[in-house]
């Protein structure tokens, strides 16, 4: 990108600028109780004063904000979609009969590990993770509570699941990003990362397997029923309610676009509030805006289904805005640039790769505050060095999708670490340390990879160059089909 006059900054400006930014979003959210998007409102001030020292115009700053947002707005109305739709499948009773027939069906012992291979397969076959997180995961979420498994723990397994099936889908945004980012077709994308992640995916579905067999003997069935009971009486159960679910997964693995699938899929939820639970239709119709309300006089069920609505996910939208805006500074000024020349001095074999990789991605989702910014600028920052050395590109576009895409959820004040904390009841440092498909899967990906195994070495200085910034933007359009 054409930086005209400008320079790049130095290590210091950089380390200076990205601690103001940590500091500010940190002392907001853990000390001071205000919200992270008056953060990322300032950072961006923070980043366009440093900008402006290095030589940038102010013009070109604020359009390189604006285009990093639109590069983005795929997600936001994903976001608005999904809030929709879990709005109106709840009053529809289309989530609480999946948590009803759940909390009959699953026993407590495999319920962690079942909740995993649940919502895997829901993103594998619908290509995103927050459409399975909104659907399957908030369902589980609401079997967890009622077996008495700790939230933070089935949120773990909830992501777990729903980030495993996303990075394996052909329908999945982040595939598609970071395959074309890297040059790499989709199936040999996929091919690259299979191996690696289902050697993870077993571990993780064994250590999730003995730790459900632990909170399986402090299940109070009486409160189970209790539960089960509230249910019936709240709601019409049916397994006609399954019914929308089943026609917004088929479509979605029909590969038709998403936020038009999703938003089918709220007028069907209005539908069954409306005929199934015989609900007032104007009251139908504004869940899909408000959040759903209800007084059961059972504490788990209020608390589990008194979300939803698009009003619930605007400080979301404002955080996926700022954050994508404040990532378009950050590649403008050239922050992760200079960033990327510190783990470049040091690469020089396939597992110092992974690692620079990993987190160069990993800080594209703290910097950048979005799993687009990283899955975007880390393949671009990156690939020189496996040209250099002689490595192939899909192990590029694996790396950048391990670190971008299994890391997103972990950071409180990016686009995926607020939506999961939003849909699932969850704060994201209360969950983080129980995703662990995510921390395995990078574990074996490094370490794989100073091994020698799972690494594809080519003549170097052979392979194309980056994606072209035409090609960039190929990429960024596939976002649509999130």
């Amino acid at each position: 990108m054409q930086r005209h006059s400008a320079r790049l900054p130095s290590l210091f400006q950089v380390f200076a600028a990205l601690g103001l930014f940590l500091l500010l979003a940190f002392s907001f959210t853990a000390k001071l109780n205000l919200p992270i998007q008056l953060a990322l409102y300032i950072g961006w001030f923070l980043i366009i004063g440093l900008g402006i020292k290095l030589g940038h115009q102010y013009k070109d700053l604020e359009k390189a904000a604006t285009n990093g947002i639109a590069n983005g707005l795929g997600a936001v109305l994903i976001l608005l979609a999904v809030g929709a739709l879990v709005g109106t499948w709840i009053a529809g009773g289309i989530v609480p009969t999946i948590i009803y027939y759940g909390l009959k069906a699953i026993h407590p012992s495999i319920f962690l590990a079942a909740t995993m291979i649940i919502c895997s397969l829901t993103a594998l076959a619908t290509g995103t993770s927050w459409g399975a997180a909104g659907t399957a995961g908030i369902a589980m979420m609401g079997i967890g509570q009622g077996l008495g498994v700790p939230a933070p723990v089935t949120a773990g397994a909830v992501l777990s699941g729903c980030y495993f099936g996303d990075k394996l889908s052909p329908l999945s945004d982040s595939v598609i990003l970071a395959s074309s980012m890297s040059g790499v077709e989709i199936v040999e994308h996929i091919k690259g990362m299979l191996p690696i992640a289902l050697i993870s995916y077993i571990i993780t579905g064994i250590l999730f397997t003995a730790l459900g067999l632990h909170y399986a003997g402090n299940v109070d069935m009486a409160q189970v029923s209790d539960v089960i009971a509230a249910m019936d009486k709240q709601f019409v159960i049916s397994p006609m309610s399954f019914i929308p679910v089943g026609i917004v997964l088929l479509l979605l693995a029909l590969r038709l676009p998403s936020f038009p699938v999703i938003s089918l899929g709220s007028v069907l939820g209005i539908v069954w509030a409306i005929v199934v639970q015989d609900m007032n239709p104007l009251a139908a119709i504004n869940t899909a805006w408000a959040p759903f309300q209800i007084e059961s006089g059972v504490s788990f069920i209020d608390a589990i289904l008194n979300r939803g609505g698009m009003e619930s996910m605007l400080g979301s939208v404002a955080v996926i805005v700022f954050g994508l805006g404040f990532g378009g500074l950050l590649d403008k000024v050239g922050v992760l640039e200079t960033i990327a020349k510190i783990f470049e001095r040091k690469v020089n074999s396939a597992g110092s790769l992974a690692t620079s990789t990993i987190g160069t991605a990993f800080l594209g989702n703290v910097f950048g505050s979005a799993m687009y910014v990283s899955l975007i600028l880390t393949p671009k920052i990156c690939a020189k060095n496996y040209d250099r050395i002689g490595y192939h590109r899909k192990n590029l576009s694996r790396n950048a999708e391990f670190g971008g895409t299994l890391t997103s959820g972990m950071v409180p004040w990016s686009d995926n670490g607020i939506y999961m904390a939003s849909i699932l009841g969850v704060a994201t440092l209360s969950y983080a340390p129980f995703m662990w498909l995510s921390f395995v899967c990078i574990i074996v990906t490094i370490v794989t990879s100073y091994l020698g195994w799972f690494v594809d070495p080519v003549e170097p200085n052979q392979q194309h160059d980056v994606a072209s910034d035409s090609a960039s933007l190929d990429g960024v359009a596939a976002l649509q089909k999130a």
